[in-house]
């Protein structure tokens, strides 16, 4: 039975062709997190922008848990404030477009596989339209994966609620990988 404090990661990763990828690194480390921290997930893979939004759809309003899913955590290459699914790049607007009002209080997690760099003003908008709590990512890409440092940022949800004590934690225990990475978060 799930407790009303227990904490989800809902992690959508782009690929080339979902029929004909197999899980990855993505996957196994989501696995590891749950296996040393508890923290569940749910994982998808999607090649196109239709697929993206048929995955957070189908966890907007078939997933009776959705309340639980506190971070979406998006694994897509792209270009600057721009996620490239497919071949094609959507801009953050566009993808805030397609979810007015239904993110509301969750945190949008990005990978280093794209430079997330927003004005304030993008930030504010985006944060508007979609009702999300926050947005994350780093401002560098980097032949280093994020994912160590994406699970640090993940497990300090399980503990604390306040964003910036858990940015503030996570740049006080691991402030040179933060800082390689660019680590930043709009809210």
């Amino acid at each position: 039975m799930l407790d009303d404090d227990d904490k989800f990661i809902f992690c959508l990763e782009a690929v080339a062709d979902v029929e004909a990828e197999g899980q990855g690194i993505v996957f196994k480390n989501l696995e590891k997190l749950a296996f040393e921290q508890g923290i569940g997930s749910i994982y998808k893979m999607c090649d196109s922008i239709e697929g993206l939004e048929d995955s957070l759809n189908a966890l907007l309003y078939n997933d009776h848990n959705f309340k639980n899913y506190e971070i979406i955590y998006l694994v897509m290459p792209g270009e600057k404030n721009n996620i490239r699914i497919s071949g094609y790049y959507y801009s953050l607007e566009e993808i805030a477009e397609l979810f007015v009002g239904r993110l509301k209080g969750k945190v949008l997690h990005f990978s280093n596989t794209k430079v997330l760099d927003l004005t304030s003003d993008e930030a504010q908008y985006f944060l508007d339209v979609t009702g999300a709590k926050a947005i994350s990512g780093y401002g560098e890409t980097s032949h280093i994966a994020s994912i160590s440092l994406d699970r640090i940022f993940f497990s300090l949800f399980e503990d604390e609620d306040n964003l910036v004590e858990i940015v503030e934690d996570l740049h006080r225990k691991h402030y040179a990988l933060c800082k390689m990475l660019d680590f930043r978060l709009y809210y």
